[in-house]
């Protein structure tokens, strides 16, 4: 029996669970999210704990029970609390703006890039520090992919540092040429 599986998801006030088919939907104070689920998992409900229940030991059954607990936890999470991923640009130069429902970058090529927010994601850039943006929603997953994209247009360089990189993440930096 999978550990993470058999954990149960407690549920808090004002988030509403339902499961329909092959159909999870939570709703909550920030949005609703839907998702599909894996055949052979199911869902049980007893007052505010929700737990996930397998109909048979196969392998893709086993493998999907875990996986769906921690989806499940992830969309009460996200509709409670919300996700953040914080992304800080360096270099000289480099910087983010938001206009509209669009991200604009410059990172030291001949023309800025733009990206266009996803739907239910919000890009933040801190007003007095431009190099400083958080991307914010309620589906973990969406965040993380926004960022990685944004991430990918510049990532850091192994000489210098530059790029874009997430908050806290550490850079190790090769050495340079070595003079004679």
């Amino acid at each position: 029996m999978s550990r993470i599986g058999r954990k149960p998801v407690v549920v808090p006030t004002g988030v509403d669970v339902t499961y329909e088919g092959d159909v999870l939907a939570v709703k909550g104070p920030k949005g609703s999210i839907q998702r599909k689920i894996a055949g052979g998992v199911s869902f049980e409900r007893e007052g505010d704990i929700v737990t996930v229940v397998r109909a048979s030991n196969s392998g893709p059954v086993r493998a999907a029970h875990g996986l769906m607990r921690a989806l499940l936890a992830n969309m009460v999470e996200g509709v409670t609390k919300g996700f953040t991923k914080e992304l800080e640009i360096i270099g000289v130069g480099y910087k983010a703006e938001a206009s509209g429902r669009k991200l604009v970058m410059n990172l030291g090529f001949s023309h800025p890039i733009e990206y266009p927010f996803p739907d239910g994601i919000e890009i933040v850039v801190n007003p007095k520090d431009r190099t400083k943006l958080a991307v914010q929603g309620i589906d973990k997953e969406t965040v993380g992919q926004v960022a990685a994209e944004l991430r990918a247009y510049r990532p850091p360089d192994s000489y210098k540092g530059k790029g874009v990189r997430y908050v806290g993440e550490q850079v190790r930096l090769k050495a340079g040429k070595s003079g004679q």
